[in-house]
């Protein structure tokens, strides 16, 4: 195999000085950087760093109210010059497109075949035979083996994974040069999302394509593009190859994104006297004995869970693992008494969590709190932050006014807010802000356990680990015991003590995390963990927070 030097290849795209202003707003500031041909270049940074807006800016898509300036060329053309005729022949053709959330991407009234037509007619094939039959071929390419049962299929009939290789196929159908891809696996899966990133590998490289990789996961852009571009407030904070950039990151603003990647510092979190509850003195907090749920669905009956059992120790983080299907939005769910087993049961504190009157188990769910996957929506948006924070104080009749006032200060202060976000409303808070509100919210009427269904799956790293080290000093002040329902195996390794691998509702392995991911002696567990992202990067220039 013949090595191309990077400096050897040809600039498939080249930005220079771009700069784009919405009113006033300045979203992108003199951003520079060059694609070279056959390679992949990402583009990372935080929310509101300008990521999406240069990938529209790319593919001519910026609205009528935006103001663009600098260059962008491809094919010798400057592309923020093109009104929309020049663009035919580039959109699609030459700059293909992938999308973040297929469910949005795709009409969900058409067929998938009706839709991929319309990539189709790019090609300029004789007639709807020709295209079809391409369009089969292109689904085999991506891996769809029965392609006549996707063309006719509707897109809520298929899988996430399924829609996401669908979107990657007609994007490179019409054999385009360059594939923009914005966030293609933030929805998906550990193991679809390397499946998904595996196909782009091998398609940029069997199609001669050049990818241009839009994400906020580091871990993902260190694995797989050559070169990066950090991105801050719309400047380029620095940019360069990837291992030079992951290594040695010249700009502090690089080295804070690295060190608060979960698969680049696996350890980050671990302290000499983090949990010293967890040992053979520990109490045992929750007890999962045999539980089994089964739920009908279109007249079948589907076995959600099947004789799962674990315990967790009192003070401690127990982590739920497992792809979507696995079982663990529903042991979360029998858990806070929201469902209930078909058989066995579940011990909070030596009491059963089923089985009791609806008053005993409002009293047990004061201990029992449970932390949403989305603060936008599980927060009213009409309320204030002090009153969303005091609503659990008032259904509960937490002593009196003033101590219910003085006790949701005190909260707001515990999760790291000021009492300046008292009066606002969740929609004049970021997401950090809200998730931290949802834990305040949780944490008023002082529970003993607290459910977290992935609470910073929609977070950029940065927030994720503030909000992980504030969960940690909550803990470590309250005593806190943790459930962690989450498909982000990076970050269970980082955030906790014990783990149970769940799949198609049975439990397939549990134990400390330790033993877990270093000596799992389970298949599926084993291929979980060989999805991580893990960028190789030379032993001697040792990560931030490396014991």
């Amino acid at each position: 195999m013949v090595m191309v030097n990077p400096s050897e290849q040809s600039n498939l795209l080249t930005v220079e000085n771009l700069c784009v202003a919405y009113m006033r707003d300045v979203v992108v500031n003199q951003a520079s950087f060059t694609l070279k041909k056959g390679r992949t270049l990402a583009l990372i940074g935080e929310s509101g760093s300008g990521k999406s807006t240069i990938a529209r800016a790319v593919l001519g898509l910026l609205p009528e109210t935006a103001r663009a300036s600098g260059k962008i060329g491809f094919r010798g053309n400057n592309l923020l010059h093109l009104n929309e005729h020049a663009w035919r022949p580039l959109r699609g053709r030459a700059i293909g497109f992938v999308p973040q959330d297929p469910q949005n991407a795709l009409n969900p009234v058409r067929s998938i075949g009706a839709q991929a037509h319309e990539a189709a007619h790019l090609l300029d094939l004789p007639g709807h035979d020709a295209e079809r039959a391409a369009i089969y071929d292109v689904f085999q390419l991506v891996g769809l083996g029965e392609p006549d049962r996707i063309y006719r299929s509707f897109p809520h009939q298929l899988s996430g994974g399924m829609l996401q290789r669908v979107l990657i196929g007609l994007a490179v159908l019409p054999k385009p040069e360059l594939i923009v891809a914005d966030e293609p696996t933030s929805a998906l899966d550990v193991t679809i999302q390397k499946r998904i990133l595996d196909l782009l590998s091998t398609l940029r490289a069997s199609l001669d394509l050049s990818l241009l990789l839009i994400t906020h996961d580091l871990a993902i852009a260190a694995e797989r593009a050559e070169d990066v571009v950090v991105l801050k407030n719309g400047k380029v904070q620095e940019a360069g190859l990837s291992r030079h950039v992951f290594l040695t990151p010249a700009s502090d603003y690089a080295r804070r994104l690295q060190a608060d990647v979960p698969s680049l510092n696996p350890f980050r979190f671990r302290t000499e006297d983090r949990h010293a509850k967890s040992s053979k003195d520990a109490e045992t907090q929750i007890q999962v004995k045999s539980v089994s749920k089964t739920f009908d669905v279109d007249g079948k009956h589907v076995h959600a869970l099947k004789g799962v059992s674990f315990s967790v120790d009192s003070g401690s983080t127990h982590a739920l693992v497992g792809e979507s299907g696995s079982g663990k939005t529903t042991l979360a769910r029998l858990l806070l008494g929201l469902d209930t087993p078909d058989n066995g049961a579940i011990l909070v504190a030596g009491q059963k969590v089923h089985g009791r009157s609806a008053g005993a188990l409002r009293d047990l769910r004061r201990d029992l709190q449970l932390v949403y996957q989305n603060p936008f929506t599980s927060l009213d948006p009409t309320w204030r932050v002090k009153n969303l924070v005091r609503e659990p104080l008032d259904r509960y009749g937490i002593g009196t006014s003033a101590d219910r006032d003085q006790r949701v200060f005190d909260t707001i202060r515990a999760v790291g807010l000021g009492e300046d976000l008292l009066e606002r409303r969740p929609a004049a808070l970021s997401g950090g802000q809200r998730q931290r509100v949802a834990i305040a919210r949780a944490l008023a009427v002082q529970p003993k356990v607290l459910v977290l269904d992935e609470p910073t799956s929609a977070l950029d790293v940065s927030v994720q680990a503030g909000i992980i080290e504030a969960l940690f000093e909550l803990q470590q002040r309250f005593g806190l015991t943790y459930i962690f329902v989450s498909h982000d195996l990076s970050l269970i390794r980082q955030v906790a003590d014990t783990v149970s691998v769940l799949r198609h509702g049975r439990l397939i392995e549990d134990g400390p995390v330790d033993r877990i991911f270093e000596a799992s002696s389970e298949p599926y567990t084993r291929a979980l963990l060989a999805s991580i992202p893990a960028p190789s990067l030379p032993r001697s220039l040792p990560l931030v927070g490396t014991p």
